[in-house]
């Protein structure tokens, strides 16, 4: 053995499939057989080993269900689901593969997974080597060393986080050793570890804070106050029992030496054939096994064909093929679409790809090519048209006749899609896939352009794989009932976008710098009297300086001191606020300070010199709810529930003299969705007759009349309206209405018994989630849920309550974006001039002429009432002003 430190990679192999399964889509073969948790676990695999390097690895598995752990302890992981037939399958699969990557494999009866890596980690470490342990199960942190690195995998198995002892007291306050003391105090709902009743995590980092051990909180536990020391105390022994269930046994029998864990990569050949067994072409081409496999050199990647544009008879061969054009590609460097850069184009026809750089479609001999782009009938596919159509307006090209774009199809068939890049999305549906945009320039500061012959290449890369994929992903919208949902609504609100963006709004720099002014008066006040109170001059934005103050200055009740100092978030200066006045200064200092930072000076840079206006970026493929999200600058985010916050509304005016803003704001549109969906007679009943949802709420949970609701009534039932529409937990209402989770949990129950139809929604939408794997909106939009059948109870309560909220908020976003586009055609249809200039959440916001207003007053409501059929009434309410601030 060498004097360098070799490094051994032990995996869990049980926890990392058990993520991938969970995590991953539904994948299959040919003949049937579920892949999704070995492709998972296999792409997992891959990063780690380019990574980390290994000398020596290792995949341990457990060997049935029952452990020496059972010996003392009968009920030990009896919660567990049995493991779906789905999953199960996997198994024998997943261990050919591993053999086939020429890596040791381990099981043995009796132990688990985490005792065999928890036993040579420890081998490791005596011989003078280094470990890293792969899983997703925290207990495995007990482990950490000097020579130990643990990687627990996070959003399934995509991303990993390194735990070093370092970081462990970093987060945790903790050393390795007393993770398993953690786990002792609070136990494991998924390993069935009972721990002590009533203590979570955050009550068991401030016992072990305090006491160090499980053994040491139960020699003190006669010091411990309050029902926690109740609990402690009645306890012990289940407390005693937890931590040695959790504790990793590292002297299990092996008859293995170092030398077998020996790894020298694998043999190409074999590896190929594990993988075009299981049919993941993707990985074969990733890891360019094309060459070792058995039929030769054959299928690999071949670079596209493609003609540069470059002499006179290029110019002329494109122009005459233009009339068969029908896909281009854009590309350009930039996150914001109207700040950037051309680098170059791909135009194709059925059988060849054009491309050619920037500065020539801005020359003289692009003129047909221009006139191609701007031609409505000229249909085109292509990648991100939304953007492309930007870019090209910077220069003054305009560009017409998107017909279907691959990378909104492939976000409404999965929006919660990892890669959705072209390189990605070819990976995705198992076809040869093009080197990555940041493979050939680089990135961030990296950032530079290849030599013209490699751009060039790229492009036409590009370019076939939106061809190769813009037939399957057409195929997929039919087959999955998403054929309306593009073509009538997100192919033409692309369009309606684009258009809203180009024009902008405009925002008067005055306005905001007086604003400005106020707000800084108002700081500079704050500031002054938070000193004062203090008794001392410090920095307010600083959380170390800020925590000395409250809680060893003033004395205010401090939560755990970590190695970083006090914790001064939101939530914590909330809890403080009855006890001094200083604690609601410091909330507000920080409210105006962030307004001034992010909405005065944040606005002010981003109103464009030579029209006044600022153009804000309508994403459609971000959220995936199917909301629009707004970025540079986000326009659908100035905090309008307070009135400094809304006062910036006041600077956003009309374009035109004389002009007016309307601004029509659908009327709880979710609660109204809910009334359809669950068809709960109580709730459609409250719309139909048009009452306050709130108050009638209110009467229903309370058992009281209309005349007996009190404003605190009617807030606890807006609370629960809303947690329902947003996916209600007893722990959030609890917060929110500052009552406890038992006083939350009944309310809760009260409501689901005056609305039998939203308690029958909930339970059916959760089955029919955990039958299908997502859910879908009215109009067909999916959310697929992997975690609905996690066994972890935080991770599956998670995907339940966006099982029955996405429905919800999905139908609002698809209604509105209806409206939209039935809004865009009206406008057109009567040749009227007021535009459509922004889109926030549940709000539409026109720029009127003074001729036009009392008809769009009619026009605008009516439209969205009927935007959507349901079975109330959707209702718009309808302001008008000078200014966005007066149209409230």
């Amino acid at each position: 053995m060498g004097t360098e430190k070799q490094k051994v990679l032990l995996i869990d192999g049980n926890s990392i499939v058990n993520r991938a399964f969970y995590a991953m889509p539904p994948l299959t073969n040919s003949s049937g057989l579920h892949t999704n948790a070995v492709f998972g676990f296999t792409t997992m695999l891959l990063k780690v080993l380019e990574e980390e390097k290994p000398t020596h690895l290792l995949v341990a598995f457990d060997a049935g269900k029952v452990t020496f752990r059972h010996e003392g302890y009968s009920e030990y992981k009896g919660g567990r689901q049995k493991t779906p037939p789905e999953l199960s399958e996997q198994f024998p699969l997943l261990k050919e593969l591993i053999g086939a990557f020429s890596i040791q494999q381990f099981e043995l009866p009796g132990y688990e997974a985490d005792d065999i890596i928890g036993t040579l980690a420890k081998l490791a470490e005596e011989q003078g080597q280094q470990a890293v342990i792969v899983s997703g199960d925290k207990d495995m942190l007990q482990l950490a060393s000097d020579d130990v690195t643990v990687l627990l995998t996070r959003k399934g198995v995509s991303e990993v986080e390194r735990y070093t002892p370092e970081e462990i007291a970093s987060r945790y306050g903790l050393t390795p050793a007393q993770i398993i003391d953690l786990k002792g105090l609070m136990g494991d709902t998924s390993d069935n570890i009972p721990g002590i009743p009533g203590v979570g995590e955050k009550t068991a980092l401030k016992l072990l804070a305090d006491y160090g051990t499980v053994e040491n909180v139960l020699e003190h536990q006669d010091e411990i106050k309050g029902k926690l020391g109740e609990n402690v105390r009645g306890n012990a022994d289940s407390a005693r029992m937890s931590k040695k269930l959790a504790t990793i046994f590292r002297e299990v029998p092996m008859d293995w030496n170092w030398d077998q864990l020996e790894w020298n990569g694998y043999e190409a050949s074999k590896l190929e054939a594990g993988l075009r067994k299981l049919e993941f072409k993707s990985l074969i081409e990733r890891l360019d096994l094309y060459a070792a496999g058995a039929g030769g050199a054959a299928p690999e990647a071949k670079a596209v064909s493609y003609r540069g544009v470059n002499g006179a008879d290029d110019w002329s061969a494109l122009n005459e093929d233009l009339k068969h054009a029908d896909l281009v590609m854009i590309e350009s460097h930039g996150d914001n679409p109207h700040q950037s850069e051309g680098i170059g184009l791909a135009v194709a026809t059925p059988d060849r790809i054009y491309t050619l750089s920037y500065e020539q479609l801005l020359t003289k001999e692009a003129a047909k090519l221009v006139e191609w782009l701007a031609d409505e009938k000229a249909v085109k596919t292509g990648y991100d048209l939304h953007r492309a159509e930007l870019v090209l307006d910077r220069a003054g090209v305009a560009l017409r006749g998107q017909v279907f774009d691959v990378q909104l199809a492939a976000y409404l068939l999965d929006p919660t899609e990892a890669d959705p890049s072209l390189a990605g999305l070819l990976q995705r549906h198992g076809l040869s896939t093009i080197a990555s945009d940041e493979a050939v320039y680089g990135k961030g500061a990296r950032f530079k352009l290849p030599e013209r012959e490699a751009l060039f290449a790229h492009l036409a890369a590009k370019a076939d794989a939106v061809r190769r994929l813009s037939a399957p992903l057409a195929k997929e919208l039919d087959e999955s009932g998403m054929r309306t949902l593009y073509y009538e609504l997100e192919q033409p609100l692309s369009l309606i976008l684009a258009g809203m963006e180009k024009l902008g709004i405009t925002a008067k720099a005055e306005s905001l710098e007086e604003l400005g002014k106020e707000f800084q008066t108002g700081i500079d006040s704050m500031m002054t009297s938070i000193h004062r109170l203090a008794g001392m001059e410090f920095n307010i934005g600083s959380t170390k300086q800020l925590g000395e103050v409250l809680f060893d200055k003033l004395g205010l009740p401090s939560g755990r001191k970590t190695k970083t100092g006090y914790s001064t978030d939101a939530e914590v200066l909330e809890r403080l606020a009855p006890y001094h006045e200083i604690v609601q200064l410091i909330l507000n200092y920080r409210t105006l300070t962030k307004l001034q930072s992010t909405y005065i000076e944040g606005l002010l840079k981003e109103i464009r010199p030579e029209d006044g206006k600022i153009h804000t970026y309508f994403r459609q493929t971000i959220a995936a709810t199917g909301r629009l999200s707004s970025q540079y600058p986000n326009l659908q985010n100035i905090p309008i529930r307070l009135e400094e916050g809304r006062q910036i509304r006041k600077a956003f005016v009309p374009s035109e003299e004389g002009w007016s803003i309307l601004a029509a704001d659908y009327s709880q549109i979710e609660l109204r969705v809910l009334a359809h969906i669950s068809g709960d007679e109580g709730l459609k009943e409250a719309f139909h007759q048009e009452m306050d949802i709130h108050t009638k709420t209110a009467m229903d949970v309370f058992g009281v009349s209309a005349d007996q609701v009190d404003s605190n009534m009617r807030r606890q039932a807006k609370a629960v309206n809303f947690g329902i529409v947003y996916g209600i937990s007893d722990y959030g209402l609890s917060q929110n209405l500052n009552i406890t989770r038992k006083e939350a949990g009944d309310f809760i129950e009260q409501y689901l018994s005056a609305f039998p139809g939203v308690r029958r929604y909930m339970d059916d939408v959760k089955e029919q989630a955990r039958k299908d794997g997502y859910v879908s909106t009215l109009l067909g939009r999916r959310r697929y849920l992997p975690d609905i059948k996690a066994s972890n109870f935080n991770i599956r309560s998670f995907a339940e309550r966006t099982a029955m909220n996405t429905p919800i908020q999905g139908t609002a976003a698809d209604i509105i974006k209806f409206a939209m586009v039935r809004m865009d055609e009206a406008l057109k249809e009567r040749g009227l001039r007021s535009r459509m200039l922004l889109q926030v959440h549940d709000e539409l916001v026109f720029e009127v002429p003074p001729e036009e207003l009392e008809t769009m007053k009619e026009l605008v409501p009516a439209i969205m009432a009927k935007a959507f059929p349901l079975d109330v009434p959707l209702k718009a309410d309808v302001n008008v002003g000078i200014n966005w601030y007066e149209a409230k």
